[in-house]
């Protein structure tokens, strides 16, 4: 009976009554007043007790006035109008950071940075751990209780943290590949640097980009690694067609900017630090809660500072003029992970023109979705009175580790 009249009531448009949920989850926010209009009309301004420095009844109140320091205080700056600071320009320029979910992904990726995607790493690095001499003692062992330690030890929580447990996990792991520098005393001229400060830029077509920002860590070396592919290769790259996406602009989610330096190029050290070459940047999905991006953005991410920092380091070598073929190119190496999962990426850089389509183009191998392990359960997984994950680490793949230190061998063996 009363569904049937608060319908009929709904229908003739009357109030329908929630009769089975409490009033406090059904009532509306109440929308906000809008501000009475002032109206101005020359001589009849109104009478206020503004003068007489107090409150007088039957006087109007007066309108608060701005009132300007004669003092900085920070706490309460205001930025002026974009059109009046120093570095304001009529021409956009679009930024990618820390924070950018690019729409296309890799295929976006590589139409910015100009470069040939090549499924797969080179045969010539996973061989490096593949070598017997190459490998840690106990190395699947090992790595396993390292997993353990990340996803079971490391904790006082029944279950721990993606954000914790991946990171964990990376520094396990690249501990791990630091017990080899007894017999690969190269390792030892390396050093990591962490929320370190990336900015660079370039033209594409007629659209200016940059990149700025913070991307994880990074392992340094005193020496740089060496190319991947040959001069006949590179020279093949001519023939490449890159991958449009019509009619999605190739700028789609880069952040529009009319502030900005031009020509700003840093590597975020200083010119006289002693690890100059970046060897290999290591990337955390779940580093930032605030941001989470889906995979294939994420690998955008590693793609373009990666890219980044390649070029930066061009820069410094060959000046900001852009330069049709590097007499020698810049490698850089990427590796990301969400604590299972792992993204492994070589980038070489062997052209700094990257206005047009024609031309040399630079490389880049990907390995996608390489998976370390299959379940990592605090408690089992059960099913109708069967056990379907048993508690623990199941499903371990020596496969991911073992790219893992390839990545990391490369350039000291």
């Amino acid at each position: 009976l009363w569904s049937r009249t608060a319908s009929r009531l709904s229908a003739h448009g009357g109030a329908r009554r929630h009769l089975t949920v409490g009033r406090c989850l059904t009532a509306k926010v109440p929308p906000p007043r809008k501000p009475r209009e002032r109206v101005e009309i020359p001589g009849l301004e109104m009478v206020t007790y503004g003068e007489r420095m107090h409150y007088v009844p039957g006087l109007a109140k007066p309108a608060p006035q701005h009132w300007e320091r004669d003092y900085k205080d920070p706490r309460y700056y205001k930025s002026p109008p974009a059109h009046e600071m120093r570095l304001y320009k009529d021409k956009p320029c679009y930024m990618f950071n820390q924070r950018t979910s690019a729409l296309e992904g890799v295929r976006q990726a590589a139409w910015l940075t100009k470069t040939q995607v090549i499924p797969g790493l080179p045969a010539q690095l996973l061989s490096l751990a593949e070598n017997p001499e190459n490998q840690i003692p106990d190395q699947d062992e090992r790595v396993q209780n390292a997993i353990k330690h990340a996803r079971f030890w490391d904790t006082t929580e029944d279950r721990p943290r993606k954000e914790k447990y991946s990171n964990t996990l990376l520094l396990n792991l690249l501990h791990l590949c630091a017990t080899l520098q007894c017999s690969h005393p190269a390792l030892g001229r390396r050093m990591l640097a962490e929320n370190y400060s990336l900015a660079t830029t370039w033209k594409r077509g007629e659209d200016l980009l940059q990149i700025r920002g913070q991307n994880g860590l990074l392992l340094n070396s005193t020496d740089p690694l060496p190319q991947m592919s040959g001069k006949q290769e590179v020279a093949d790259t001519a023939d490449h067609v890159l991958d449009a996406f019509y009619p999605v602009s190739p700028t789609i989610d880069l952040q529009k900017v009319h502030v900005y330096k031009e020509e700003v190029n840093h590597t975020g050290f200083r010119d006289d630090y002693p690890y100059p070459h970046a060897h290999t940047l290591y990337f955390l999905e779940s580093a930032d809660p605030r941001c989470k991006l889906r995979p294939e953005q994420f690998r955008t991410k590693m793609i373009m500072f990666t890219f980044g920092n390649a070029l930066a380091r061009a820069h410094k070598l060959y000046g900001t003029r852009p330069q049709r073929l590097l007499d020698r190119p810049v490698t850089v190496q990427s590796v990301g992970t969400n604590g299972r999962i792992f993204q492994f990426m070589v980038f070489q850089l062997n052209t700094t023109d990257l206005s047009g389509d024609d031309g040399i183009k630079n490389q880049m191998w990907l390995e996608e979705d390489v998976e370390l392990y299959d379940f990592a359960k605090v408690r089992p997984l059960i099913k109708k009175k069967q056990v379907k994950i048993p508690a623990g680490l199941a499903g371990y793949k020596p496969e991911a580790f073992s790219k893992f230190l390839a990545l990391y061998l490369h350039g000291a063996v």
